[in-house]
């Protein structure tokens, strides 16, 4: 089975499956190791990790591209990648649906944010008209080569014209022919509960530890019937915080005795690159003199 497939079976459970965030091959890896059966390649994620930037519609289509690919060699679960606006109009987004899935995407994740856009559960955003936001996402249907290939239709507009137009948005994406839709930044549990019955199709719920969505768990999703929970930036986040807690403890000690026990070993590092399969590669091309 494709990855594409195997997501789109993900999906049709309908049963609130959790996929946590990577902004790169690394944490991919863990993701996988662990035994999630998705990943999604976070777009604020890659901006944070690899500009070192906040979400604010900076990275560009190579950088996205680069970073799934590496994805894609690192891991063999179906990748979720957001893919931002779709890097301008309805032109763009054709290309940009061509690239990521050929990078190895299983679904992509487009909205509906004038671009350049900023986080969801940033203030200040702006969405483009439905009209044409529905024409982006008609070329993404059209783009795609692989009808397996899911598109989710994601939509900031509740925090702008309040939940019932962002649900009028969801149905005409549906229409548009968005397999997947996502409203973005609910409030409680109750807009959440709308969201799963008042649109047909599959819903994504997003988890932003910190942001303005609760944060129900997973049981309650599934009963409201959630297909996909995104995690986006769970394990940034904990990598940023250790990284700080351990590098004060080294500045202000000169040493890493205090904090030993927040590093993975050496040996832990080395198996969650999978050296032992690049050794018995090299062992395997060794040229015998």
């Amino acid at each position: 089975m494709t990855s594409k497939k195997q997501f789109r079976s993900i999906v049709d459970r309908r049963k609130a499956t959790t996929v946590p965030g990577a902004a790169n091959a690394m944490f991919a890896r863990v993701i996988e190791d662990l035994g999630f059966e998705a990943v999604y390649a976070t777009g604020a994620g890659i901006a944070n990790m690899h500009l070192g930037a906040p979400d604010i519609g900076l990275t560009t289509l190579t950088e996205l591209e680069s970073a799934v690919a590496a994805m894609a060699d690192a891991v063999s679960i179906p990748i979720v990648v957001d893919a931002d606006t779709g890097f301008g109009n309805a032109l763009n987004m054709r290309r940009t649906v061509r690239r990521l899935e050929r990078a190895g995407a299983a679904a992509l994740q487009i909205e509906d944010q004038v671009f350049p856009k900023k986080c969801g559960h940033f203030s200040g955003k702006e969405v483009v008209p439905s009209e044409e936001m529905v024409q982006k996402i008609k070329a993404a249907v059209d783009a795609r080569q692989d009808q397996d290939l899911q598109i989710i239709a994601r939509t900031d507009s509740r925090a702008i014209e309040g939940l019932d137009r962002a649900l009028d948005r969801a149905l005409a994406f549906i229409e548009a022919g968005a397999d997947i839709t996502f409203v973005e930044a609910p409030t409680g549990t109750d807009e959440l509960a709308r969201i799963a019955r008042e649109l047909p199709v599959p819903q994504v719920a997003n988890i932003v530890f910190g942001g303005r969505t609760p944060d129900p768990g997973r049981d309650r999703l599934a009963e409201m019937g959630f297909s996909i929970v995104l995690y986006a930036n769970a394990a940034l986040q904990a990598a940023l915080k250790a990284s700080y807690d351990v590098l004060g403890a080294l500045k202000e000690k000169g040493s890493l005795a205090s904090v030993a026990d927040r590093l993975a070993s050496f040996d832990e590092r080395q198996r969650a690159v999978a050296k032992h399969e690049w050794d018995a590669l090299e062992e395997r091309y060794r040229v015998v003199r």
